[in-house]
C-alpha cells in the first residue's frame, strides 16, 4: 500500500453508513487518515466525497459548497424519523392534493428558510446524538435554524408521491423539508428515497463504486482515481508565490499581496504549480495569514 493524499468521489449505495464506507476505503487504500464530507443516511445513496491523508484538513471547505439531492416523497403518511425507516405516526387524506397545490406550497420553501432538524439525527444535545435520545424515549426540544434552498423543483407527481430536486446549503435536512411540506399540505409526508446527485465539484456521473475502487486497489491503479486535494478549492482565487514568499508561509508569516479582498481565502501555489497553502485575509492588518499549510 502507498500513502495517498487527495479526494475520492465515492458512490455510496443504499444500506451501509457513511462511516462504514470510510472504513472500507481506509482498508483498501491503506491510508490511516480518512474522512468523509457530509453524512448520508443508510437509506440514502449518491455522492460521498472521501478525503485521504493531508486532504482531510480541507473537509471544512467542501461544506461551503451547495449540495443537490433527488428526493422521493411519500404523501399521506407521517413518520417519527421523517423517512421510511421510522414508525408511522399519522395518516392523511391526499384526495385534494394536485400539482397546482404542491407548486403553491413549494414557494414557501425556497430561499432562506427556518428549518427544524429531525429528532432522529446526528445532532448532539449535551454530548448525546439526538437519535440516541429519541430511541430512549427522551424528548428534547430541537432548535430551528436558518438554511438556504437555492432551487426546489417538482420532477414527478402522483396522488400519493412526488419526486423533488433540491439544491441547498449545508445544514439542510431533506427529511425535515419533506415533513414540513406534508404539514403545509395538510396530509403529512416523509422521504421514501434520497440520492445526492452532486456536492460542490463532485457529481454522481463521475462517482466511483466501491467495487471499482476494490478492483483498482487489487491492480495497483488506485492512485489514478484520487483527485488532487485542491480540487475542492476551485471556488477560491489562486495566487502564485515567489520562493521567498513560500518560505514565509511555511514559517507561518503573513504576506502583503496585491489581491482583492473580495474573498476571505486564497489558495496559494509555488512557481512550479504545487499547492502550498490556504491563506486567510486579515482585514484589520491588510495581510494574508497562512491558514492551512501543506508544503
Amino acid at each position: 500500500m502507498i500513502s495517498l493524499s487527495g479526494i475520492l468521489n465515492i458512490y455510496k449505495p443504499l444500506g451501509p453508513t457513511s462511516f462504514a464506507v470510510v472504513a472500507r476505503v481506509r482498508k483498501l487504500t491503506g491510508e490511516p487518515k480518512v474522512g468523509h464530507g457530509g453524512t448520508l443516511d443508510p437509506l440514502a445513496s449518491g455522492v460521498l466525497p472521501v478525503f485521504l491523508g493531508k486532504a482531510t484538513r480541507l473537509q471544512d471547505y467542501l461544506m461551503q459548497y451547495p449540495k443537490t439531492y433527488r428526493a422521493s416523497v411519500a404523501l399521506g403518511v407521517s413518520t417519527d424519523s421523517y423517512d421510511a425507516e421510522g414508525a408511522v405516526t399519522a395518516h392523511g387524506d391526499v384526495s385534494a392534493i394536485t400539482q397546482e397545490v404542491i407548486q403553491d406550497a413549494l414557494r414557501a420553501f425556497r430561499g432562506v428558510i427556518k428549518q427544524t432538524p429531525p429528532e432522529y439525527s446526528a445532532l448532539k444535545h449535551n454530548g448525546q446524538p439526538l437519535y440516541k435520545l429519541a430511541r430512549e424515549g427522551r424528548s428534547v426540544e430541537v432548535q430551528s435554524r436558518l438554511t438556504t434552498i437555492y432551487r426546489l423543483e417538482m420532477l414527478e407527481f402522483t396522488p400519493s408521491a412526488l419526486e423533488l430536486e433540491v439544491e441547498c446549503s449545508k445544514g439542510t435536512y431533506i427529511r425535515s423539508l419533506a415533513h414540513e411540506l406534508g404539514q403545509a399540505l395538510g396530509c403529512g409526508a416523509h422521504v421514501s428515497g434520497l440520492v445526492r446527485i452532486s456536492y460542490g465539484p463532485f457529481d454522481i456521473n463521475q462517482a466511483l463504486s466501491l467495487e471499482s475502487l476494490e478492483k483498482a486497489a487489487l491492480s495497483g491503479d488506485l492512485s489514478c482515481l484520487v483527485q488532487p486535494m485542491d480540487s475542492v478549492l476551485a471556488r477560491w482565487p489562486k495566487v502564485v508565490l515567489l520562493d521567498a514568499q513560500v518560505e514565509m508561509v511555511c514559517y507561518g508569516e503573513a504576506l502583503e499581496l496585491q489581491m482583492p479582498a473580495d474573498f476571505e481565502h486564497l489558495r496559494a501555489y509555488d512557481t512550479k504549480g504545487c499547492f502550498i497553502a490556504m491563506l486567510e485575509y486579515d482585514s484589520e492588518a491588510g495581510v494574508w495569514h497562512p491558514k492551512k499549510v501543506f508544503r
